[in-house]
């Protein structure tokens, strides 16, 4: 096997773990492959350090249950920023013992923390495509379960996290309602 395949393969043993079941299969690997799809599909020359992020991107997520932090917003993003660290840190490991270099896995852990978002084009790649992957296979659902305030906030806040490259590409992409439409039309005359 290649380095790569190694890594893809210890990420997948790692996520097979999880309990929750989609598909009847084990949620996190599931949701792995299908961020490995949409990179794919979006950036088919990306870097190792990249496709490896893309698929470590919520590894073993269920192990930091978002109960364990306080309700709200503020609960929320501390509960995804120790997310990132420790997903970096997972990957990273499994970098390192597949044979990749501390500058190639500091690359991916850097992804996996969001440093540069904005700044930084493979960071900034890492979260169009988890965005494309959460628009794609996640939000039908999760639409169902909010506020119709409360979900064009999020659309807000996912539009927000794009690149303008991202934001035009899911316009063109994704059937929308005129009003999440506007979240992403909005952003572009901000440019």
């Amino acid at each position: 096997m290649t380095r790569l395949e190694t890594a893809f393969a210890a990420i997948d043993a790692a996520n097979a773990a999880d309990p929750r079941r989609e598909n009847s299969e084990p949620g996190e690997l599931l949701y792995g492959r299908r961020m490995t799809q949409e990179q794919e599909r979006m950036h088919p020359g990306a870097s190792e350090s990249l496709r490896i992020a893309c698929r470590g991107q919520h590894i073993e997520r269920w192990l930091l249950p978002r109960a364990e932090f306080p309700p709200g917003r503020e609960g929320y993003l501390a509960w995804r920023r120790e997310q990132g660290r420790r997903h970096a840190d997972r990957v990273m490991g499994i970098m390192r013992a597949a044979g990749y270099g501390e500058a190639e896995a500091e690359a991916a852990g850097r992804m996996l923390r969001k440093e540069g978002i904005k700044r930084d084009p493979e960071v900034q790649a890492l979260e169009d495509v988890a965005c494309f992957t959460f628009i794609r296979h996640y939000l039908g659902d999760f639409a169902s379960t909010q506020d119709p305030d409360a979900l064009l906030k999020i659309i807000e806040r996912t539009a927000r996290k794009m690149s303008p490259e991202a934001r035009a590409r899911a316009l063109e992409e994704f059937p929308m309602p005129d009003a999440f439409a506007e979240a992403f039309r909005a952003l572009e005359g901000a440019r």
